[in-house]
């Protein structure tokens, strides 16, 4: 049989990315490409402890739970966590989510319409472009400097296009690793509120900051949620995860906003899976109020080790091959955003880099169009030794086109 889909679903069928994953599944392939934590850094005895407590505990964890997300999670997260970061959520303002992705997927669901216009950083992540594309809008890119999204650029491409929603990730934007500076972060926001522009924050990466100051960083970057300071009727979705700081597998995200906005989201996810998984829900919320695991000391050690992994990559970006190629070194985030030596192509250096077992993800990508000089690197997941083969192979990469040149 023929299957007829729709010219949306084209778009993710015929992405590059798919492809890529596919390849970095391979065991003997090291990836440089995907979003992904250090596994050795996963709080395995914990895990297992509260896994084997919760359901020993209450046959109940294994039933349907709430579309919004296990109660006792909830208030977890909105008191001192979110909290502490200035995040105020009012009752029945936030919605737990299968990761980030999915509050980014559920807020496109209900709110964009085909040809709605909607500005986006540039570079910006993969995820939302592919979100926005599957609902057929209109993605208007707005560019930046190391302070964050240009406040010039954003007002003409809000009088220029009237846009519906802005998406940003003011805290180590993916894939630049950009922090926006505190003055830059009030600019835009006022901008958005005066021109009725809903915000959507991706704080994902926040908590990966590597540089250490005596007050916590959420408070001298503070969201531009916390810099609205609504909690009804405001101007911004707040959006995060636990992905990138406990453990991927247990896919839970939230969104906090609005009543109204978080009510038809809720919506929308029943519709696309009722629930969240309420085992992972339930022993996550065992992990964080009940065992021995800290998560603030063990984002700590997160920070302390990919750090370390940044600067090494940094150290290998000194060789040879790549003496002409450019980047900003961030202080936190999961990549290194790279400019290739004059001439070179990502999406070809990728086939060849393939070809001797290591994966990047090409600026395209990231991109809203253009981006052939540019790759993301991913510093997070692969262990040191890992880290330095994947560099050397991408180094021969790098040499074999030039030496062309």
């Amino acid at each position: 049989m023929k299957y007829e889909f729709s010219a949306r679903a084209h778009t993710l069928l015929s992405s590059p990315l798919l492809s890529i994953r596919k390849q970095t599944r391979r065991g003997t392939l090291i990836s440089l490409a995907e979003e992904l934590p250090a596994e050795e850094l996963f709080p395995l005895p914990l895990l297992s402890e509260a896994a084997s407590t919760v359901i020993s505990a209450d046959a109940g964890a294994l039933q349907y739970g709430d579309p919004e997300g296990y109660g006792p999670l909830r208030e977890w997260l909105t008191g001192d966590w979110l909290g502490g970061k200035g995040v105020h959520v009012a009752e029945g303002g936030v919605l737990l989510t299968t990761g980030s992705q999915q509050a980014i997927d559920l807020l496109a669901r209900v709110y964009i319409d085909p040809g709605d216009r909607v500005l986006v950083e540039n570079p910006t992540s993969p995820g939302i472009l592919q979100a926005l594309r599957m609902q057929g809008a209109v993605i208007i890119p707005v560019q930046g400097d190391k302070d964050g999204l240009l406040p010039d650029h954003l007002r003409s491409g809000i009088r220029q296009h009237r846009p519906k929603m802005l998406f940003a990730t003011p805290s180590f934007t993916n894939p630049s690793g950009v922090l926006w500076s505190l003055a830059r972060r009030k600019e835009i926001l006022e901008l958005c509120i005066s021109h009725n522009v809903l915000v959507i924050e991706d704080d994902s990466y926040g908590d990966l900051h590597f540089q250490r100051y005596d007050e916590r960083p959420s408070l001298r970057y503070p969201s531009l949620y916390a810099l609205e300071n609504v909690s009804e009727g405001g101007h911004v979705l707040y959006i995060g995860s636990f992905s990138k700081t406990v453990a991927p597998a247990l896919r839970t995200g939230w969104a906090a906003g609005s009543r109204e906005l978080i009510g038809m989201m809720t919506a929308a996810k029943q519709m696309a899976d009722w629930q969240s998984s309420s085992l992972n829900q339930r022993l996550l919320h065992h992990l964080l109020s009940v065992s021995a695991f800290d998560l603030r000391e063990h984002i700590t050690l997160l920070n302390r080790e990919y750090n370390t992994r940044l600067k090494l990559m940094a150290e290998l970006l000194k060789r040879p091959a790549w003496k002409s190629s450019v980047y900003d070194m961030p202080v936190g985030g999961m990549f290194l955003w790279v400019s290739l030596p004059e001439g070179l192509d990502a999406m070809a250096l990728l086939r060849v880099s393939l070809a001797k077992g290591v994966a990047f993800l090409p600026g395209p990508l990231c991109s809203v169009s253009g981006g052939s000089e540019r790759i993301r690197l991913n510093f997070s997941h692969p262990g040191r030794d890992e880290l330095l083969l994947g560099m050397n192979l991408m180094s021969e990469a790098v040499s074999e086109f030039t030496a062309r040149s």
